[in-house]
């Protein structure tokens, strides 16, 4: 036999609304969709909410329960006393469109932006190769399920409407951050574009949306502030500042292993050579084009030498290192050969 609850449920649309009073029954091991749904069989039918899997697989759930982001299907019922009141919301961020139910197109606008996966061109589909610990690298930011809940609490968005326009949110921000450390993209514009389209900057790392995150990924330490370093890196250290300033290394365009900047939505300045920005351009985006950029060649994952049996050799178990080099650079030595050295000369091309 359950036992009555006191739920307080938002109703209207976008034009106002407010929380009604219910007394729904509740049965041990329910969630709070469950009394969502029990409420709509009952004694309001008109109730709108978004659902799908009721599994916290498919992110459709997403709703503010007691003022915190979280999903009705993952939340129990058995977490809350038993006087408790409990206040179910939509997400504020969003415009309502009726009830439970907001609209997150902003979310997928965002997505629609983020520059797609570049494979390279030698490649087919079926020949791509990775080495497992560069899988499990991003494999976390994979695990996203798209409830939008980081987007809802993220207060750049949540307080400041004027913010959606150039501020693409956490969930955008680790899909950049995911392409970024993928060994066989071959954009080498990622983070700058990100910095200068994406608003990356706007993040203050107040750790909010890791708070929330169903899948529990941890966006800020693991893709947000790794993006914003890099970022930091190549605009303001001080011996990356001189060394672009002396050898002239800003050509993000130039890149025989990527696209263009300004293929990849980064308007290129007119009147510019090898794509560098005019010298007296101090725009967002010729910023984010003079940051250094090392044109590497990062050699691609190769597979373990076996023999016939599929035995590894005792070389390869000996060897120091867990997998191919990072497409971070952590396999840079310096100094740097002259080869290696890229910079911009009048007469390079010649």
């Amino acid at each position: 036999m359950g036992t009555k609850r006191h739920f307080r449920v938002w109703r209207g649309d976008e034009t106002g609304g407010d929380l009604q009073d219910y007394q729904v029954e509740v049965n041990e091991g329910e969630v709070v969709l469950d009394v969502i749904h029990r409420l709509q069989a009952t004694e309001a039918p008109d109730l709108a909410c978004r659902w799908n899997c009721k599994a916290g697989k498919c992110g459709s759930c997403s709703m503010e329960i007691n003022g915190m982001p979280k999903l009705g299907c993952m939340t129990r019922m058995s977490t809350f006393e038993e006087n408790e009141t409990i206040s179910v919301s939509p997400l504020r961020t969003f415009p309502v469109i009726r009830d439970l139910v907001t609209d997150v197109s902003f979310n997928y606008q965002k997505s629609l932006e983020t520059p797609a996966f570049s494979p390279p061109e030698d490649l087919a589909p079926g020949e791509y190769r990775m080495q497992q610990v560069d899988v499990e690298r991003s494999q976390e930011f994979r695990k996203c399920i798209e409830c939008f809940l980081c987007q809802n609490t993220c207060h750049v968005v949540r307080d400041h409407e004027d913010n959606k326009t150039a501020f693409s949110g956490p969930r955008v921000f680790i899909r950049a951050a995911e392409l970024d450390m993928h060994p066989l993209d071959t954009r080498t514009d990622r983070k700058q574009y990100a910095q200068a389209q994406q608003g990356l900057g706007y993040c203050n790392i107040t750790k909010c949306c890791t708070e929330v995150c169903p899948e529990h990924i941890k966006i800020t330490d693991n893709a947000i502030i790794p993006m914003k370093e890099r970022v930091v890196d190549r605009r303001y250290d001080p011996l990356v500042w001189l060394g672009s300033k002396i050898f002239r290394r800003g050509q993000n365009g130039a890149a025989a292993s990527g696209p263009a900047l300004g293929e990849s939505g980064l308007d290129q300045p007119a009147g510019t050579a090898a794509g560098l920005p005019a010298d007296g351009d101090h725009s967002a985006v010729a910023d984010a084009e003079r940051g250094v950029n090392w044109h590497r060649q990062v050699p691609r994952p190769q597979a373990a030498a076996v023999d016939e049996k599929g035995h590894l050799p005792i070389s390869e178990l000996a060897f120091d290192k867990p997998a191919a080099p990072s497409p971070f650079g952590e396999d840079v030595t310096f100094p740097l050969p002259d080869k290696s050295l890229n910079y911009h000369h009048p007469d390079q091309d010649r």
